[in-house]
């Protein structure tokens, strides 16, 4: 099955891949650990006979907004927490033919995220977006790589995308917890993508540890936002 999208007849005709599709799970949960990336790997994995076999699968770090009703997203570590709302959802991304397998084995599942019980619900997939302002929260790092040796190695990895770095804006390094050590990471803005660009950068993504969240991009409303703190 095959997506077209078209804003009006002047623009073309954009194709929307959908052998690669998020699946969205609704939670039930109170809270949960802000460095969760490698304790939500493993308990998805425990449930997917096939996990290791499928390099396609992303699995996306549960978000939750910076500020609730006053509230303040805690620093990033193994001892913050996350307060859940009922809005918050579980992305995973897979190609179509796992969709059901995937569904079948998590739906109605209960996580045990280092103590912090979640419970996965109702599934529904979406499909990639066409939008071409493009974020990953995390990239992975090379040991001591600055900013700017960061964004010149992620312009070659792009290029061997037949991806052009028109506009980027790199974050703060942070470190994921991993039993092998500190995966150190950085977040990655691109606008100004071509619409196939955008496509074709979410369906394969960019660098390892994809069930780690990383190297997973969704889209963003703008760098706009970003430089005035939205």
């Amino acid at each position: 099955m095959t997506l077209f999208w078209q804003e009006d007849l002047s623009e073309q005709v954009v194709e929307i891949p959908t052998d690669i599709l998020d699946v969205l799970f609704t939670l039930e949960g109170k809270r949960l650990p802000v460095d969760h990336a490698y304790v939500l790997m493993r308990a998805i994995a425990d449930r997917l006979p096939w996990f290791a076999e499928e390099p396609r699968l992303g699995i996306h770090s549960i978000h939750v907004a910076g500020s609730q009703n006053g509230w303040e997203r805690p620093a990033h570590g193994t001892h913050s927490h996350l307060m859940l709302s009922r809005r918050t959802k579980l992305v995973i991304r897979v190609p179509r033919e796992r969709q059901e397998a995937l569904t079948l084995a998590l739906r109605g599942a209960t996580l045990d995220l280092a103590g912090c019980p979640l419970t996965l619900g109702a599934a529904k997939p979406r499909f990639l977006s066409k939008e071409t302002t493009l974020f990953s929260r995390y990239l992975v790092c090379h040991p001591g790589e600055g900013e700017g040796d960061f964004l010149a190695r992620m312009a070659s990895e792009l290029a061997g995308l037949d991806i052009r770095l028109r506009k980027a804006l790199c974050g703060k390094s942070l470190t994921l917890t991993t039993p092998d050590g500190g995966l150190e990471c950085r977040s990655l803005l691109l606008a100004d993508l071509a619409p196939e660009e955008s496509l074709r950068l979410q369906r394969h993504g960019l660098g390892p540890h994809r069930t780690l969240g990383c190297g997973l991009f969704i889209p963003h409303k703008g760098i706009d936002s970003v430089r005035k703190g939205g």
